[in-house]
Order: C-alpha cells, then structure tokens, then sequence
C-alpha cells in the first residue's frame, strides 16, 4: 500500500502547464473562446504598449530606465534590419520590430511561475511564421513580379544541375514556415517541460537540492532561451526579407 502511494505521489503530467483552458467557464473551447492563452497574449500586448508608447512619452534628454529598454530594442533590431536586409529592407522595419518585441515579451512572461507561455503553442507561432511567409512571399512579387522566381534558379550551378536545384529549393522555400514556427515553439516547451520535471522531483527529499540546483540552472537556460529564440525568429524574418527584395542568387 505505502509503495503504491508513493508512486502515485511520483506521478507529474509536465505538458499540462500547456494546456488551454477557457477564462470563463468549464465549456468546450471554440475559435472565438477567452483562453488563457488570450489573456496572456493581452498582457504581453500591454506590456509592450507601456514599454514603447508610455514609458517614451517623454523622450527625455537623458533617458530613465523605462525609456532606455525601449531604445535599446529599437536600436537592435533597427540595426538587425538594415545589415541584413540592406537599406530597402529598412522600410519593413516597424512589422519585424513588432514581431521581436511580441515574441521576447511573451517568451518572458511565460517565466513568471503560474503564467501561461503562449510561444509554446504551435497554434501562435505557426500563424506568426505564416504571416511572415505570405508577407515576403507576396512582396517579392509584388517587387520583382516573374522575376522573383530567380531565388529558385542557381545560375552558378552546372546547367545540368539546375533543374534538380530549383526543385529543391522550391521545398525547402515552403518549408520555411514549419521550421521557422516549430523551432520557437519547440525551444520554449521543452525548457518550462524540463523545470516542471525538476519540480517535482523536489518532493523527494533524498534529492530536492539536486532538484533545486536543476531548477535554477534550467530557469537561468530558459531566460537566454527566451531573447535568443526571439532574436533567430527575428533574423531568420530579415534573411527572409532580404530574398524577397534581392532573389536572385
């Protein structure tokens, strides 16, 4: 009896942390349903709304705390942007800066113990990810029109050889939006999927130091997961961004 009570105790569920749940009521959960993912997504929204728009209102001299994240933001991926994607790319700034801050405020948010880590569902970055495709897609046609089909033509390969190329590159180009989603969503996951399991075997005593020190190496990992995973979504959108406006190889 002791044993089997035991292993009940050992028993953890750690992708239920990554469950959607509606905000009001027990009910089944439609497309147009509050879940918690809402609710943190509208905080994530908020956050950024009263880091970029209140906390700069004043656009002071000498900058105060609040105002100097939100440069620093805006002078990394500003700079991001222009070196990757040249100069025509700078235009496009304002989307692939409201992706990044999106992305590294949610990311950080779903750190906070008890909160809802939205990037871990592959439902959010998937859209985030085909936005991003259809977005580049539709202006390197728009741009270049027939022309922008060059990205797939390897001109600097054996003429033998680029018919295979092409098709090849025509895969990995439609590719790009489950790599691009799944690498998020799949990074974040598996860090706060990880420090559940720490967690609970801190319940056994034999081994909660071991499971604290776990613990507080896994969160340090998640919080570098957090910017970094931002910061690849964000670039990868820039090398992206460059192939529209420049597709010719």
């Amino acid at each position: 009896m002791a044993a089997e009570e035991q292993s009940e105790g050992l028993q953890f569920h750690p992708m239920e942390q990554f469950t959607l749940e509606p905000l009001f009521g027990d009910g089944p959960i439609h497309w147009y349903t509050p879940t918690n993912a809402t609710l943190w997504m509208g905080i994530a929204i908020l956050v950024i709304v009263l880091l970029l728009v209140i906390g700069t209102r004043r656009r002071a001299i000498v900058p105060n705390r609040t105002q100097s994240i939100g440069e620093l933001a805006y002078g990394f991926i500003y700079t991001m942007v222009e070196d990757v994607a040249g100069k025509e790319g700078v235009k496009y700034f304002p989307y692939i800066m409201t992706l990044f801050m999106f992305i590294v405020t949610a990311n950080f948010l779903g750190l906070i113990p008890l909160s809802f880590s939205t990037t871990s569902h592959i439902a959010v970055t998937v859209v985030m990810a085909l936005l991003v495709f259809v977005t580049v897609t539709l202006i390197g046609f728009f741009k270049h029109g027939i022309g922008f089909l060059k990205l797939f033509w390897v001109s600097s390969a054996p003429l033998a050889l680029r018919p295979v190329l092409a098709v090849i590159e025509l895969i990995s180009y439609f590719v790009r939006p489950v790599s691009h989603s799944i690498r998020l969503a799949g990074n974040v996951m598996a860090g706060h999927a990880v420090i559940e399991v720490f967690a609970t075997f801190g319940a056994i005593l034999a081994i909660a130091p071991l499971s604290l020190i776990g613990i507080v190496a896994m969160f340090g990992m998640d919080v570098l997961v957090a910017f970094v995973q931002a910061y690849v979504f964000t670039i990868l959108t820039c090398v992206y961004l460059k192939d529209a406006l420049h597709p010719a190889h």
